[in-house]
């Protein structure tokens, strides 16, 4: 599991920032990547990169103002030329399913996949058997929302030498052992996948915020996550400038990190106003509280390693 920032500026696209866009690649978990907000230009930046657009699986938007949409139909529609035939599912805000449908058809843009557009409102949004998705509501101008990321404990290791000395051959009994499955023999004895597993794999968490002022549903979001990802719009000092522009410090972003107990904090969305040599001074701002902090740049990727077994 890796987070590829695409985009880490507000606003405005700028020479060495532009707007936002994040991939969760999850290729090792399901072979695809989930991408959350789609500023302008995200396609140009996918150029530079291994990103294929057609292991694009899910898309969720934060909020609908321009730097977190514009790029969508362009990518949507080009997906079409570049080998993508499997279903995207999109999620976001009352509005987007608007948004992307008069996008296309003014364009008359013929898309070769299913589309999906799932307008969200508070709750788990996506449940599967490997992951849920989480998305609250947070503090901005419009409705912005953050999305909690959850992979499901894993079953354990297999126990092959314990299967052995029971008689069973290596085949298919290993698979449906190895995902956790009881197995029935011919002769009626059950052997339970508990019995030749190691410990479960705790599953990993990411909270990916939208724009917002501190509050306390990005603390809830971000609750023991091992990666929160936080706009910082604005250096510590500018709290007031922040509030006024539904937006957050470096120092607030730090703040939710500590509350929530996270194991690393990654500010992203910053202001054009702070330039290269600016970004080690705002990094520093939030190790103040909380040490274990980064500050995205683009094309920057975060390695989340999985959990060792307990």
């Amino acid at each position: 599991m890796d987070v590829f920032f695409l985009g880490t500026g507000a606003g405005i696209p700028a020479k060495l920032r532009n707007v936002t866009s994040v991939a969760l690649k999850l290729l090792e978990e399901r072979g695809a990547i989930w991408l959350f907000d789609c500023g302008e230009a995200t396609q140009h930046q996918i150029l530079h990169t291994s990103i294929k657009p057609r292991r694009i699986e899910k898309i969720f938007i934060t909020h609908l103002h321009g730097d977190h949409i514009y790029g969508l139909p362009g990518l949507l529609s080009s997906r079409s030329f570049q080998g993508g035939d499997t279903e995207v599912v999109l999620y976001g805000p009352k509005g987007l399913k608007e948004f992307i449908n008069i996008s296309l058809s003014v364009s008359q843009t013929f898309l070769s996949y299913p589309l999906k557009i799932v307008e969200i409102e508070e709750g788990v949004i996506f449940d599967d058997d490997q992951f849920t998705v989480e998305a609250r509501l947070l503090d901005h101008g419009i409705p912005s929302y953050g999305y909690r990321i959850i992979e499901k404990d894993r079953p354990g290791t297999l126990l092959a030498d314990k299967l052995i000395k029971a008689g069973i051959k290596p085949g298919p009994i290993y698979k449906k052992i190895k995902n956790g499955e009881s197995v029935i023999l011919e002769d009626g004895t059950v052997l339970e996948a508990a019995n030749f597993l190691g410990p479960a794999q705790k599953g990993r968490i990411v909270a990916i915020l939208g724009d917002t002022r501190i509050c306390e549903n990005a603390v809830r979001l971000a609750k023991n996550a091992d990666l929160l990802v936080h706009e910082a719009t604005f250096s510590k000092g500018e709290e007031r400038l922040a509030y006024e522009y539904f937006h957050s410090t470096t120092y607030q972003a730090a703040e939710t990190a500590v509350k929530a107990n996270v194991k690393k904090l990654c500010l992203t969305h910053i202001s054009a106003r702070y330039d290269r040599n600016d970004w080690l001074e705002l990094v520093k701002e939030a190790k103040e509280l909380f040490h274990e902090t980064e500050i995205a740049e683009d094309f920057k990727e975060i390695h989340i390693p999985a959990k060792k077994q307990s």
